[in-house]
């Protein structure tokens, strides 16, 4: 584009962001979540933290969760009955209620700064939203805790009642509560979940890389691919 152009503006009226890997860098938020969870829950019993590790596909040498692992993308519960299967005697509800307690109090580390990225959108007149697969609870502590609950007209967790991603309807539901049909929406996530269910939606799909998931993995499902989403604006266009 020469210098002095702009982009035209898209047809977009809302956009929905997943939490986890989109509004907060996924490694740099969640890591440390995993070795604290792990550590509680073994007790100090190293083959019991191995055999946590090994269900979450977690690296308790590197601390960090593994490209493939099922929590990445996965609901609150879905993590529990992960790392419970590796306790023996293990209450599912206690150890999701041992994930939501720490889940609220994650290191957050922004994709990319937040408050002015929002400020910006909403100048617009973009509705905007959340939904993640996280608890409900853990999204609207983490949302206060930096600040920017109040730039967000809709905030859903897997258990909101809407359902959960990769299924189509909590992102369906955003759309009835702003009032924007899905093919002016815009569903912006780190993975595959994330934008198989806006293609679902009929809505537009943004996948972007501060998760776990490259490129490669991305592009299938999207319209396009943006390193964070901090280059949101960008793509929008200017008019």
């Amino acid at each position: 584009m020469t210098p002095g152009t702009m982009t035209p503006a898209r047809d977009v009226g809302a956009i929905l962001f997943d939490k986890d890997g989109t509004l907060f860098d996924f490694g740099g938020t969640w890591n440390a979540f995993g070795a604290a969870v792990i550590a509680e829950l073994s007790g100090g019993d190293a083959a019991l933290a191995q055999a946590m590790g090994q269900a979450a596909r977690y690296d308790l040498a590197t601390s960090a969760f593994l490209p493939d692992s099922p929590i990445i993308a996965g609901t609150n519960r879905e993590a529990a009955e992960l790392l419970a299967s590796a306790l023996p005697d293990a209450d599912v509800d206690a150890v999701e209620l041992r994930l939501i307690h720490h889940a609220a109090r994650a290191p957050l580390v922004e994709a990319a700064p937040l408050a002015d990225l929002l400020v910006e959108l909403g100048a617009r007149g973009l509705a905007l939203g959340v939904m993640t697969n996280d608890a409900e609870e853990a999204a609207h502590a983490h949302l206060d805790a930096v600040g920017i609950r109040a730039a967000f007209d809709f905030v859903a967790g897997f258990d909101s009642g809407y359902g959960a991603k990769p299924d189509p309807d909590p992102l369906l539901a955003f759309c009835r509560h702003v009032g924007h049909d899905p093919a002016r929406s815009v569903m912006v996530g780190d993975s595959t979940h994330d934008l198989i269910a806006g293609r679902a939606a009929g809505m537009q799909t943004v996948g972007v890389l501060t998760g776990m998931a490259g490129a490669d993995v991305l592009a299938p499902h999207a319209d396009v691919v943006l390193p964070d989403i901090g280059h949101l604006p960008g793509w929008l266009g200017t008019g």
